[in-house]
């Protein structure tokens, strides 16, 4: 009798225990989590709103970069709506939304590709990460910057990197975003034009695009001895140069081959040292003077003077 009368009593005291913990002690999902978090509710009103729920509180595996309240008051800001509006819209919060999120994959922060194109749920689109400093920070479709504030958070289905900034996917392809960045690459527009490959290099691709700058196109037309009229007025011979800029995929500074050829749509070929410089098939050589600037359709590197492939140019 005694015996038992313990062993009433231990099971009470379980039960009681149990009770007083909610009768719920199983780790949170991801959504389970961002609803736990005060700083994630508008995130999980997105998710509700763009009929998420299910999704992110599936099997997965799944890697979210949940960005703050505070990251979402910004961009409002930015896009200068309100958040009703924002919420009402569900077709954008649908693209922005996967755009955060990996899957299937679980990917902790000592796992990131860095410098590597990362694709996320929506489909063609891309970011990539590096560690500058103490810092590890996104770069966007449009280029814009968001840290990891923190990472690391596990789930059931997945795990959970916080973001002080909600990434937006490219809204320009390589043409476009060429000439949002004049006056620099106005000469390259002009030739990108004249040669008649604006459809060519505003089609999904991708394409990887080394994009000389003016300065780069006027020490090209002093060594030719040409005008820039002249130059644009020969459709053969900027269809030739142009195109050996480009190199199909989206080849980040990360992916390129130290030392191997890189086959070009022209035809030809060129080689990048360890030090990014790009020998070209006359053997003169340019430099990589900013990389990795991402559009919807690939990736742009500028360099500082313009490649010919093989001779004769002219």
């Amino acid at each position: 009798m005694i015996d038992w009368l313990k062993r009433l009593a231990a099971l009470a005291a379980l039960t009681l225990i149990a009770a007083c913990n909610g009768g719920d002690d199983h780790d949170p999902n991801i959504l389970e989590l961002a609803k736990a978090n005060p700083n994630l509710t508008v995130l999980v009103e997105a998710v509700t709103a763009a009929d998420l729920t299910a999704t992110l509180s599936g099997p997965g595996p799944y890697t979210v970069f949940a960005p703050t309240d505070a990251a979402f008051a910004a961009l409002l800001a930015e896009l200068g709506i309100t958040k009703a509006e924002l919420l009402a819209n569900k077709a954008l919060l649908t693209t922005v939304l996967n755009y955060h999120v990996l899957s299937p994959a679980v990917v902790k922060k000592a796992d990131i590709p860095l410098g590597k194109a990362i694709q996320p749920l929506l489909a063609g689109a891309f970011f990539k990460i590096d560690a500058v400093g103490a810092d590890t920070l996104i770069t966007d479709g449009r280029n814009r910057r968001t840290k990891i504030v923190t990472a690391d958070v596990p789930t059931t289905n997945g795990v959970v990197h916080v973001i002080d900034q909600v990434m937006l996917p490219a809204d320009k392809n390589i043409v476009q975003t060429a000439i949002a960045a004049a006056p620099e690459f106005s000469i390259l527009v002009e030739a990108v034009i004249a040669a008649d490959l604006v459809t060519a290099l505003s089609q999904p691709g991708p394409f990887t695009v080394f994009a000389p700058t003016n300065a780069a196109f006027e020490a090209l037309l002093s060594d030719l001895g040409l005008t820039k009229e002249a130059l644009l007025a020969d459709k053969p011979l900027l269809t030739r140069v142009l195109t050996y800029h480009v190199v199909a995929g989206n080849v980040l500074k990360a992916d390129i081959e130290v030392g191997s050829a890189m086959p070009t749509l022209q035809g030809d070929s060129f080689t990048v040292d360890s030090a990014f410089t790009l020998r070209d098939q006359c053997g003169c050589l340019a430099q990589l003077i900013a990389t990795d600037v991402i559009a919807s359709n690939g990736v742009i590197h500028v360099i500082d003077k313009v490649l010919l492939p093989s001779r004769p140019i002219l």
